[in-house]
């Protein structure tokens, strides 16, 4: 078969597809497994940002700022976590029967403005106490964004429980329904999404199994949820999943809209969830 310009096209557009598919990166926190049946209850957790989901690729998530939420709702000692190149790790110990909430959550600011002295566009980004130090106040065309992202999972030792899913009520979060560490395939799980404490009407997010690797696709699920910012869900096949977010969606990351105003808001949530077998 000759390669027509219609077939070079197709191919072209499939080739781009699957780069896009490979060049993006994804940060999670990775549970050795979601429910643990044992007297002194011990769970790994990894973190990493990869290209490929859960796949070991790329580099370290740094776990310093973590935190851990135990069954009574009252944060609990996080293990110093050793740092690899490629991935981050710390064995949390479970003392109490019931779930706990491991997160991750960063504030970044992103800025631009332009140098009086030399004309020259600057760019910043760093915590916001950096961002008033480094910046000058009253800079000409700033540009300043917002950004805050909330990485979680959920592990339970010997039963499930509810004390540590409460939300805090700050940036963009979801409030598992349906317990996050009961989700069996086949199933229907319901979850809500709320930012700074108000459910989000007809927000779309995604699910992606892991495993990208071994199927050539990615698998993405869109999802939306309905007028009380609730979705309910058929679950799909066992195995890890990351559930993902962000607000305003469709965004396209480190990109702000041309008629944003000089002060915006972004936020991103991402979750790792166990789906058991049937």
């Amino acid at each position: 078969m000759k390669n027509t310009p219609i077939k070079q096209t197709l191919v072209a557009l499939a080739l781009a597809t699957l780069a896009l598919q490979a060049s993006a990166h994804r940060g999670w926190l990775l549970p050795h497994s979601t429910m643990v049946e044992s007297k002194d209850a011990v769970v790994t957790i990894d973190g990493a940002i990869s290209e490929g989901l859960f796949d070991v690729d790329h580099q370290a998530l740094k776990l310093d700022g973590a935190t851990v939420t135990g069954p009574d709702g009252v944060a609990v000692p996080v293990p110093t976590p050793y740092q690899g190149r490629q991935r981050s790790t710390f064995d949390l110990k479970m003392p109490k029967d019931g779930t706990y909430k491991i997160s991750l959550v960063t504030q970044t600011v992103m800025a631009s403005y332009k140098d009086k002295a030399s004309g020259e566009t600057k760019r910043f980004r760093g915590t916001e106490e950096a961002f008033k130090k480094d910046v000058p106040a009253g800079a000409d065309e700033l540009r300043v964004t917002y950004a805050h992202a909330r990485l979680e999972t959920f592990v339970s030792a010997n039963k499930s429980s509810a004390g540590a899913l409460a939300p805090s009520g700050v940036g963009l979060e979801l409030v598992p329904l349906t317990h996050p560490t009961d989700l069996r395939a086949g199933e229907t799980a319901k979850w809500r999404f709320q930012l700074d404490g108000k459910p989000l009407p007809d927000f779309e997010f995604s699910l992606i199994p892991g495993g990208v690797r071994y199927r050539g696709v990615l698998g993405e699920i869109r999802l939306k949820t309905d007028a009380r910012g609730e979705a309910t869900v058929k679950l799909p096949a066992a195995g890890m999943h990351w559930l993902n977010a962000s607000f305003p969606v469709g965004l396209p990351k480190g990109q702000a809209p041309a008629d944003a105003p000089p002060v915006t808001r972004r936020f991103s949530y991402a979750a790792t969830l166990e789906i058991l077998p049937e």
